[in-house]
């Protein structure tokens, strides 16, 4: 995964200059014992904001992009605030428990300093990373520390990203159209380009020499069985290296990026090929390419690979699951009402690493019957990555700028289950507690489009520390039961 940052983690603690410095010190050591992965102790403990000044510049000059500030005891609320204003990268505050017997001179008071803490950082209107409960041993604060990794991996990448469309979109995808000012916001840039600009690069890619090797990889990826049209694989090389090398000269000041393409109605017959197989390539090495110029969706994407640190994929919530399927393959082999099941599903761009072991470059059907003579055989429709899912734990997930320009999110945690579906594309059952009543309270009453990525694990909590770090208000999940939505009808 190249295209997604490494977190480089500061730890700088903070004292109060009413109690013993020591305190932090010593509580600070301990902590930086306990965490692997390169955590830089900062020797500077801050008491004032001279303190502060030279703690930010020496985590600067150890190359640290993501920080912990340490309240080892009751801390000053000025210049321990003021470190996250001066520190360009995501920050965490966390504080010490007492813990050594001594509640005398060994006493800290930071559960009472995180109090004030937070309320100053509200009052200046910076953005920090709080864990649900701050405070706590030495072990307990690694523990915090290890889970705020991927929180500001994604945040990292997010104001370092560039998003590249290829467009406009499809005619009546609308659900793909949204407003870019969310994307300014968040600090994303994005480049809109034309198909049109697509095709001349990928012209210019003819006869490129590294054509064969790129070959010679999908090969290797798509084995035997998976190769079915070993004719077309010059074609999608040359596709893979056109889009490589566009987000290398294209990317600017940003350090990362993803893509938003349209990939139909012309694009195959102009190209000679359907790009999902690519795309599906591209993903599996942290560079999302969206289908259908979905923005948002290449977005949603990217937080989850920088999230998971895996493939991620972007399916529609496509298919109810017949009864007939659920009553033979699910009805009490697994938890789940019919309701709480669906079927998610797109041409194939899944990641092949992510799906069973049957899957094969096919034709996509659906563009088939609407652009090539029928009863023909498949021509330049030819270039999905088609099989089943493979079953595990997801994660679905979007973020969302809705028409009035206001940034929406969901997260729902759920599985991908091991049951055949006898279709086309790269599909899967699969399977979300209480999806049903989700589906009609936060996917339709929030007006959200059929598109939603897929991280391939349980990855809920992370993403919804990114989104309020990102300063996301409205972040929806699949309620239990006992916890109706605002919208849901009492009586029913």
């Amino acid at each position: 995964m190249k295209n997604i940052p490494e977190v480089r983690l500061g730890l700088i603690a903070v004292s109060r200059d009413c109690f013993p410095i020591e305190l932090s010190v010593k509580r600070r050591a301990a902590i930086a014992s306990l965490c692997e992965n390169g955590l830089y102790e900062c020797p500077v403990t801050v008491e004032n904001e001279a303190d502060m000044l030279k703690a930010v510049a020496d985590v600067k000059a150890a190359g640290c992009n993501a920080l912990v500030v340490f309240l080892g005891n009751f801390g000053p609320e000025t210049p321990e605030t003021l470190i996250a204003k001066n520190f360009d990268g995501p920050t965490m505050f966390v504080a010490a428990a007492e813990g050594d017997g001594d509640l005398i001179n060994g006493r800290g008071d930071a559960y009472c300093g995180m109090l004030n803490c937070s309320y100053n950082l509200a009052m200046r209107k910076i953005a920090a990373y709080i864990p649900a409960y701050p405070v706590g041993t030495a072990a307990d604060i690694a523990a915090m520390i290890a889970d705020f990794v991927p929180v500001a991996r994604a945040v990292i990448g997010v104001k370092n990203l560039k998003i590249i469309t290829f467009g406009p979109r499809p005619q009546d995808f609308f659900a793909c159209n949204a407003p870019i000012k969310g994307l300014y916001e968040l600090g994303v840039e994005i480049e809109e380009n034309s198909e049109l600009d697509l095709l001349v690069a990928y012209k210019a890619h003819a006869n490129d020499p590294r054509i064969p090797a790129v070959c010679e990889d999908m090969a290797a990826e798509l084995g035997a069985s998976g190769n079915s049209y070993p004719a077309m694989l010059p074609r999608m090389a040359q596709f893979e290296l056109t889009l490589l090398d566009w987000a290398e000269q294209h990317k600017g000041a940003r350090e990362y990026v993803a893509f938003a393409d349209k990939c139909w109605p012309a694009f195959p017959e102009q190209f000679g090929f359907e790009p999902c197989y690519v795309n599906s390539r591209l993903a599996s090495r942290g560079i999302p390419v969206a289908c259908e110029v979905d923005i948002y969706g290449a977005l949603s994407e990217y937080i989850g690979a920088c999230v998971s640190g895996d493939a991620v994929t972007l399916l529609d919530i496509n298919n109810s699951v017949p009864a007939s399927l659920y009553d033979e393959k699910i009805r009490g082999a697994a938890p789940y009402a019919l309701t709480d099941t669906f079927m998610g599903f797109h041409c194939g761009n899944t990641p092949a690493c992510k799906m069973c072991s049957d899957r094969a470059v096919k034709y996509q059907l659906i563009q088939h019957r609407l652009l090539e003579p029928a009863g023909s055989e498949p021509d330049f429709t030819r270039g999905t990555l088609e099989g089943d899912i493979a079953a595990g734990d997801i994660t679905f997930f979007r973020l969302q700028c809705d028409s009035e320009g206001v940034l929406r999110s969901y997260i729902a945690q759920g599985e991908v289950l091991d049951v055949p579906t006898g279709s086309f594309g790269g599909i899967g059952v699969f399977a979300i507690p209480e999806m049903g009543r989700f589906y009609r309270h936060v996917l339709i009453e929030k007006h959200f489009p059929h598109h939603g990525a897929v991280a391939f694990g349980h990855y809920g909590k992370a993403l919804f520390e990114v989104f309020r770090f990102l300063g996301v208000g409205d972040i929806a999940y699949n309620r239990p039961k006992t916890l109706p939505y605002p919208t849901e009808n009492p009586f029913c």
